[in-house]
C-alpha cells in the first residue's frame, strides 16, 4: 500500500483525524487526541499503530516489525515500507488499532462515533 492509500483508510475508520506533528510525523487520532497510528513521512516510510496487549510480543517475534519507539509500553509496533503484510492484513490491524483506542474512550464520545 502507498502512503496515501493508507492515510485514505485511516481517515476512512469512524471520528478519525489527522495531524503533522513532530516535525514530520502523520498522526491519526480519534477525538482529536487519541493516538490509533502513526505514518512517518521521512524517507523509511515507517508506519507504527497499537496492537492488543497479548499479541505484541507475537507482532515483535515476526520479522519486519518492532516495538514501536517511545510507545512499546503501550503495546505499539512499527514496520517499515515494504510491509510485511497484505492489504487486507494491514487494514484489518489498523481497524483493530483504532478499535483499541476507541474503547478506552469516555462512552459519551464512544456513542458521539455511531460504533
Amino acid at each position: 500500500m502507498t502512503a496515501e492509500q493508507i492515510a485514505a483508510f485511516c481517515l476512512s475508520l469512524p471520528g478519525a483525524s489527522e495531524d503533522i506533528k513532530w516535525g514530520g510525523v502523520r498522526v491519526f487520532s480519534v477525538a482529536e487526541s487519541k493516538m490509533f497510528a502513526l505514518f512517518h513521512l521521512g524517507g523509511h516510510a515507517g508506519l507504527a499503530c497499537k496492537v492488543d496487549d497479548d499479541l505484541f510480543l507475537g507482532y515483535c517475534d515476526r520479522p519486519g516489525f518492532r516495538p514501536a519507539p517511545y510507545l512499546a509500553r503501550a503495546h505499539w509496533i512499527s514496520m517499515a515500507a515494504p510491509y510485511p503484510l497484505s492489504e487486507g492484513e494491514l487494514h484489518a490491524l489498523l481497524t483493530r488499532s483504532h478499535q483499541l483506542v476507541v474503547a478506552k474512550l469516555p462512552k459519551r464520545l464512544q456513542l458521539g462515533l455511531l460504533l
